[in-house]
């Protein structure tokens, strides 16, 4: 028998890779020589797909973070809003849209990793 109800996460922290809509302009190697300005992406809009499971972020004015999974290693980029969500009933994805509004540091990357995460097994 199956148990019925839905199962909604609820996160603040965009966790994605490259496949699923995180941004290739973003060259954390670049970044840490030259690190990027808000400015430079101020009037893009990126999307992301296929996120496992039904989601919910937190709704501007209020901030997510954008975190790129690399491998199973997790990089603290920024902060972003969530624009707009759709979720695959079906499938049980979520996708949607974001603006990015702030950019970490280097150290301010460092940094969150150890204030936010805190799973070795998660540090680049």
């Amino acid at each position: 028998m199956k148990p019925m109800g839905s199962i909604i996460e609820i996160n603040d922290t965009l966790q994605i890779s490259k496949e699923q809509g995180f941004p290739v302009d973003l060259d954390y190697g670049k970044h840490k020589i030259n690190p990027l300005k808000v400015e430079q992406f101020s009037d893009r809009i990126f999307e992301f797909r296929n996120k496992p499971g039904i989601r919910l972020y937190q709704s501007p004015p209020v901030r997510n973070f954008l975190v790129e999974n690399r491998n199973g290693k997790w990089i603290y980029w920024g902060l972003i809003h969530i624009l707009e969500i759709t979720h695959d009933h079906i499938n049980k994805t979520t996708s949607g849209k974001y603006k990015i509004i702030y950019f970490n540091t280097p150290d301010e990357m460092n940094k969150a990793h150890e204030l936010i995460d805190r799973t070795p097994e998660t540090r680049l």
